[in-house]
């Protein structure tokens, strides 16, 4: 008991160390300086890395599939992450932000690492850093660099065959791009979202996110604003890589009949067919290169094709897969709560629908009139409180 309880006591410092790191003075300083010098966030990503006992040629041993997006890249990645563990391969999966723990962030097949595991790793990478502070003019990563580099050190000590590593914010500049080769890209739905950051005009956030192509790396995306399509085959062509726009989901030829996600929601059906084609070229391209697969696909030059084959086993995954916190329905005793974090309008749009057809099915069960009680956080966009 004695021993559980210091083991406890072990992660609770390393949160507690781990959020300090969230509101650092220098921390705020070296964000305010880079912010007019994007290309210096890189650089000092790798700075950190170096100093955490990596060197960025080391990444290319984790197999990425790198994806970003304005909405749905979460989920893509979950969904992805269950098709490629259900063949049996060792995954690592990094996202953000967290529901509850931090460690949800950090996954090794589907599942976030233990107390033990994350405090064991926390301390290594933060006594390194630690250590080399001062010879760098005191500087210590902020939260979300932090916790990308200790996801990079877990999933190389722990051996996964492939991490799928979701963006943070945007693309070119965010500190996961210093993946140099991934395996495939992927972006998900773009919206207007971050614009400080990223730029107000879908142009300017396009041009972000198609950062995270790489030269000869095949990349997919679905279907998008036409002006911001245009900015993602410039950016394709300017790098150098293939884009493909992944056909709708009840396109496919399958066996056995329509396609049903265990994510709840119309607008998950794009993240789904993303999802399918980013699996099915990193298992061509890894495992199978020029080749055709064992279960009779094309290579992945081909396989957009709306009319190419499933197989069950890929489709059964999407609907196995969860993803809590995205359009989720929980039951408590005789309370139904329908959860989801939307938090742009498109988003908001969608979570709206979810819930109204969500809604009029469990009514058509209920055993008396429901109530609806509605919690929704507020907050302050493009000059409006919404």
């Amino acid at each position: 008991e004695r021993q559980s309880l210091l083991k406890g006591a072990y992660y609770s410092d390393a949160v507690c160390t781990l959020n300090t790191l969230q509101t650092n003075a220098s921390v705020l300083a070296q964000a305010r300086q880079e912010r007019s010098h994007s290309q210096l966030q890189l650089q000092a990503m790798v700075g950190f890395l170096e100093r955490s006992g990596l060197k960025v040629d080391k990444l290319d041993h984790l197999n990425i599939i790198h994806v970003t997006g304005t909405k749905g890249k979460g989920s893509t990645c979950a969904f992805t992450e269950r098709i490629l563990r259900s063949y049996g391969f060792r995954t690592g999966f990094y996202s953000s932000p967290h529901l509850v723990q931090v460690r949800e962030r950090i996954r090794i097949n589907g599942q976030p690492i233990g107390k033990e595991l994350f405090a064991k790793y926390f301390w290594q990478v933060y006594g390194r850093l630690y250590e080399t502070k001062d010879v760098n003019d005191g500087e210590m990563p902020g939260y979300f660099r932090f916790l990308t580099i200790l996801a990079f050190h877990v999933f190389l000590q722990e051996k996964v065959d492939l991490a799928i590593i979701e963006v943070g914010i945007g693309g070119a500049y965010d500190c996961t791009n210093i993946i140099r080769r991934p395996w495939v890209c992927g972006i998900s739905s773009l919206g207007i979202d971050h614009t400080q950051l990223l730029g107000d005009t879908m142009e300017k956030i396009a041009w972000q996110k198609g950062g995270i192509f790489k030269p000869g790396v095949p990349a997919f995306t679905v279907k998008q604003p036409e002006e911001a399509m245009m900015v993602l085959k410039d950016r394709a062509k300017e790098i150098g890589c293939s884009l493909q726009v992944c056909p709708g989901l009840m396109d496919y030829d399958t066996d056995g009949g329509p396609i049903w996600l265990g994510l709840a929601g119309q607008h998950q059906q794009p993240n789904a067919s993303l999802a399918l084609q980013l699996s099915h070229t990193w298992m061509q391209r890894r495992c199978l290169p020029g080749k055709k697969s064992s279960d009779g696909l094309f290579s992945y030059e081909t396989i957009l094709h709306p009319t190419n084959h499933v197989i069950f086993q890929r489709v059964k995954e999407l609907f196995k897969t969860e993803w809590p916190g995205r359009n989720q329905t929980l039951k408590h005793g005789q309370i139904t709560y329908f959860l989801d974090g939307a938090h742009t309008m498109r988003s908001m749009l969608a979570c709206v629908q979810w819930f109204k057809e969500s809604a009029a099915q469990h009514e058509l069960t209920a055993r008396f009139n429901p109530f609806r009680i509605f919690f929704i956080c507020i907050l302050y966009y493009n000059n409006t409180w919404i």
